[in-house]
């Protein structure tokens, strides 16, 4: 048997290889012991719960992500849509206030200036002329120009507006304001 410091753990340890009761060695062992062992019916892995927890949070994150990677020229596209309806709307109710017969035109003649112009208005600094974005271009759908005056009723017309592959159409009833028209009413009629 091999020699040992007294106070060691081999020193403690009796004859037959067991360690006394209440020594180190023993205390080590049977931590040891209890680490290892595992209850019957437990097994390892995932619930459940916890998958579809997971699957939940990759779902929020991708639709997040895919929110925020919109296509720059869609937004721009309907903030200029936004924009001239409010125009529109503004120019239509100043000519039914004050009888003047009142078109709106977009500028076709230069490409090189793309804007659009209010006629039959008197002259404001109020209305604006181009666009917010460059490379907007608009078409007013079976006429020249947009009527918005002086009569109430208008009659039904449509503006479709451009951004590079990106589209966007603006229509009325007449009666209604002027309104971006969903896709499958955006046909010419």
């Amino acid at each position: 048997m091999p020699r040992s410091d007294p106070g060691s753990d081999a020193a403690m340890t009796k004859a037959d290889g067991a360690a006394p009761e209440g020594s180190a060695v023993t205390f080590r062992v049977r931590r040891m012991s209890l680490v290892h062992k595992r209850s019957p019916g437990r097994q390892n892995g995932f619930t459940l719960i916890e998958l579809m927890i997971v699957v939940v949070l990759i779902a929020v994150a991708s639709t997040v992500a895919s929110l925020a990677l919109r296509d720059p020229a869609s937004t721009m596209l309907e903030r200029e849509g936004a924009r001239l309806a409010a125009l529109l709307e503004g120019a239509r109710g100043e000519a039914r206030a004050s009888g003047l017969a009142a078109y709106w035109e977009p500028k076709t003649a230069s490409p090189e200036v793309p804007g659009f112009r209010f006629v039959g208005l008197p002259p404001s600094d109020d209305l604006p002329s181009n666009w917010l974005e460059t490379g907007v271009t608009a078409e007013v759908v079976g006429a020249r120009a947009v009527v918005l005056g002086p009569e109430p009723l208008i009659g039904p017309q449509r503006i479709v507006l451009r951004l590079r592959e990106q589209r966007l159409t603006l229509a009325t009833d007449g009666l209604g304001p002027f309104a971006v028209a969903p896709e499958a009413d955006a046909t010419p009629p």
